[in-house]
Order: structure tokens, then sequence, then C-alpha cells
């Protein structure tokens, strides 16, 4: 290892050499030296995950978002989007826009907070919105006539 080239050696000889980035603590790796697994990873896009939680939903779209914003380098956030996205093979895509949703009024968006969600069969017990209530009548009701 030199200040600009990193060179990998087995048994003697040079298996794989490349340059060395210049900023502290930046990456420089080469596709080629990457395991297959780690080079699908790199066919990965910010927008591709970002669409295919939208395929799903608007409150897993944004859930997707958060998990690569909390990263300093989006790619960091891939797995756990992954993992949150695969959350729709065991549940179902209703299940994991309802745990997501849930885990957005929470805070807390992380993989694990979304699984347990669906784990826990919380997102099935969502509170009724405010336009699916309807007071029922009683005889101390007024009315909008009452007020004029």
């Amino acid at each position: 290892m030199t200040t600009s080239v990193v060179e990998i050696m087995h048994r003697g000889q040079r298996v794989a050499s490349h340059v060395r980035s210049s900023r502290q603590g930046g990456f420089s790796t080469v596709s080629d030296h990457m395991p297959a697994a780690h080079r699908a990873h790199m066919a990965l896009t910010p927008q591709r995950l970002i669409h295919w939680g939208q395929s799903i939903g608007p409150a897993t779209a944004v859930a997707v978002t958060r998990l690569m914003e909390e990263n300093k380098h989006p790619e960091h956030g891939y797995r756990a989007c992954l993992g949150l996205l695969s959350l729709a093979k065991r549940y179902g895509k209703p299940r994991l826009e309802a745990g997501c949703t849930l885990a957005l009024q929470f805070g807390a968006c992380k993989y694990r907070h979304v699984r347990d969600i669906l784990a826990n069969n919380r997102d099935q017990s969502l509170p009724a919105t405010a336009s699916d209530w309807i007071s029922p009548h009683h005889a101390h009701m007024r009315g909008p006539d009452y007020y004029q």
C-alpha cells in the first residue's frame, strides 16, 4: 500500500491493484474486485428503489427515501431498503404500506420498526380517520339550525 495505490498480493504475485482515494475516509472500489452479489447492488439506484416503493404506496416510498437519507452515501442504505421492500412478499403490499404509514407517524421508519409493526399486527389496528367516523344521533344534538 502506498499513498496513491493499493495492491493485493497472493504468494508473491499481484492479483489486484487500484488507485487509492485521496480523500480521508473516501471510497475507491473497482467493480471487478467486488463479489457478484455486491455488483448486483451497483445496478440499483436510489430512484429505482424509490420507484419500487412507490409501486407499493406513497408511505413506503417515503420510508425508502428516509432510509437512504440516513446514510452519508445512499448506497449504504440499500440493504435496509431491500429488506423493507421484501416485507411485501411476506405480508403483502397493503400491509407493508399500512406498516410504513404507522412507522412514519411514530417517526421511526427503520426496517426493524416496520418489521415489528407487521409481525405484531399493529398495522391492522390503525385508528379510523376523521372522514370514516360518523357521530351517532342522540337527544342532545342541536344541529346547524340551532346556531342561527
